[in-house]
């Protein structure tokens, strides 16, 4: 403690702080503020290190008195000044204050560190969070991106899978011909082999027998193609037909017109399929007549080769045909900047189903329909805007289909009462907007050209309006009294 004492003398830091406060007293008032408070800062650096000795010498002093030396004296006298912390004596109110706002600044200071300290926690899990979300959106992607490339895939599959199952069930037609096939000529080689006691009857042919029990590919077949060609032709009235009266309509506002052409191309349609059905099994019977030979009858062969081959049937023939027979129609019109191909699509699918219904055993066919015939309710459904207690047919707007002389599907119609009459007296009047192309006298039959489309007086039309006789197409009925 005394080197202590000593080095702090040999300093002689007190003498020179005191000089300090006397020239700071000296100068004071000419000096600036600025040169006030640097001379105060400088002194209070002094002092604090002169008291930083004294707390030295201090600690050193209690030290070599004992372990419980100075305490009094540390109660009595250092722990009240230190409590006080020189306001008392020295400072006084401004230091107080200036003392509270230099606490309140780094308070301040503290917070707002702590504030930012907080926030860039924050930033960072944000960012963490981020990254996170990211990364799932990644994994989230990548999954939507193989669940597409599965279904593709499943898809892909699907269509193998439908083609696979076609080509096996025309494998098992195949093999049930065959084995029919087999089983006649076993029991053929089984009779020529058995011993007769009446030979002569036994070497007597019986073909009929043989081949009936032989049926072709055509006939076993015949239910599920009759099923299939029933449903196709329900899905063209549901779908090809309003998407063609979609297409007609944006060149047509009169509905009935629209309608009526529809009618027509499915009417052609099935005369130009049934005509090349007929030509096609003419050609194909006049071929395999040549090299027939077996248990099945020459027919079913025919029928059985049109079954397999029906690619082979030129289509877009049929639809030319039945575009020339519309242009001659008398009944329906169409503006002459457009063409009844438009709806040729329609036409193309209405010629393949009805050249598929012709190898049916039996074939289907569509009814006869014309406009004024009573409404028969097994045989239509009446359309949207018909009057529904009108018992004639103004006009149709879809075939049925027939079996026979039975219904299987029904078709569309629209009944009015009056309007026949009114549209009569109209298309007198009314001249066609689409004349006949040359080339239609080359191209076409006779037997289509010709056909006369006029409507000519019934004999029993002097009577009163109930008991005239309407006619279309040729034929008449008389309409009862009571109408």
């Amino acid at each position: 403690m005394a080197d202590s004492l000593r080095r702090l003398i040999n300093n002689e830091s007190c003498r020179i702080l005191q000089e300090k406060l006397e020239n700071w007293y000296k100068d004071y008032h000419i000096n600036s503020c600025d040169q006030n408070l640097n001379r105060c800062c400088e002194i209070i650096e002094m002092n604090s290190m002169i008291q930083g000795q004294l707390f030295t010498i201090l600690n050193q002093t209690a030290r070599e008195g004992g372990h419980y030396a100075g305490v009094e004296t540390i109660k009595s006298r250092l722990l009240p000044w230190l409590g006080t912390c020189f306001s008392s004596t020295t400072s006084g109110r401004p230091f107080e204050t200036s003392l509270s706002l230099i606490q309140e600044s780094i308070e301040k200071e503290r917070q707002l560190r702590e504030f930012a300290s907080t926030r860039k926690h924050e930033i960072q899990q944000l960012e963490k969070e981020l990254n996170s979300t990211h990364l799932q959106l990644n994994l989230v992607q990548q999954d939507l991106k193989a669940s597409q490339a599965q279904e593709e895939s499943a898809l892909r599959n699907l269509d193998r899978l439908n083609d696979y199952e076609q080509q096996v069930q025309i494998l098992k037609d195949e093999i049930t011909i065959l084995g029919a096939q087999k089983s006649v000529l076993h029991s053929r080689l089984a009779r020529s082999r058995s011993p007769s006691p009446r030979p002569c009857r036994s070497r007597s042919p019986s073909p009929l027998p043989l081949r009936s029990c032989s049926p072709g590919r055509a006939r076993l077949t015949n239910a599920a193609r009759h099923a299939h060609l029933v449903a196709r032709f329900s899905d063209i009235y549901a779908q090809e037909r309003l998407d063609a009266q979609t297409l007609l309509r944006t060149y047509i506002d009169d509905l009935e017109i629209v309608q009526r052409i529809i009618y027509v191309a499915a009417v052609e349609s099935f005369h130009a399929a049934k005509m090349a059905f007929r030509q096609f099994k003419m050609r194909v019977r006049k071929t395999l007549s040549l090299t027939h030979s077996g248990p099945e009858s020459l027919e079913d062969t025919v029928l059985d080769y049109i079954v397999r081959h029906e690619d082979l049937y030129d289509v877009q023939a049929s639809v030319n045909e039945v575009i020339r027979a519309m242009n001659i129609n008398p009944k329906i019109s169409f503006p002459p900047e457009v063409d009844f191909i438009m709806i040729s699509s329609l036409v193309r699918e209405l010629c393949r189903v009805a050249f598929s219904m012709q190898t049916l055993v039996p074939p289907l066919d569509i009814a006869f329909g014309a406009d004024g015939e009573l409404f028969n309710e097994s045989k239509y459904r009446r359309s949207y805007d018909s009057d529904f207690t009108a018992p004639l047919v103004v006009y149709h707007v879809w075939p049925a289909l027939m079996e026979n002389d039975s219904i299987i599907v029904k078709g569309e119609a629209v009944s009015k009462r009056g309007a026949l009459w009114s549209r009569r007296s109209r298309s007198k009047s009314r001249s066609r907007s689409r004349s006949m192309s040359p080339i239609l006298s080359h191209s076409a039959s006779p037997s289509r050209t010709l056909l006369p489309r006029s409507r000519s007086p019934s004999p029993i039309r002097s009577g009163s309006p109930r008991d005239t006789v309407a006619s279309t197409y040729g034929f008449s009925f008389t309409f009862p009294s009571s109408l």
